[in-house]
């Protein structure tokens, strides 16, 4: 399904999976500790539903990822990616 979401969200989104997997943790795993249905996770990850800010912070933290460090990511690629469109 593709996403509604603007291209910075969709930044944000291809982040928050490349954590989970660099964490070396499933979808299952991540709402398991989340005390959510696995289609919590999908369903973000796919793009059918946003993340608030409280959502966010307790991915991250069941990721085991510094939600500063994602904020920090996101921000650099959309950065590099208004900076490209410049030229």
């Amino acid at each position: 399904m593709k996403s509604v979401f603007s291209d910075e969200y969709e930044t944000f989104r291809r982040c928050m999976i490349a954590a989970r997997k660099e964490a070396q943790l499933t979808q299952e795993s991540v709402a398991k500790s989340l005390k959510k249905p696995q289609s919590f996770v999908a369903k973000y990850e796919n793009g059918e539903r946003r993340l608030d800010v409280i959502e966010f912070l307790l991915v991250a933290q069941a990721i085991g990822v510094d939600p500063c460090h994602i904020i920090r990511a996101i921000s650099q690629k959309i950065f590099e990616v208004s900076c490209e469109s410049k030229i």
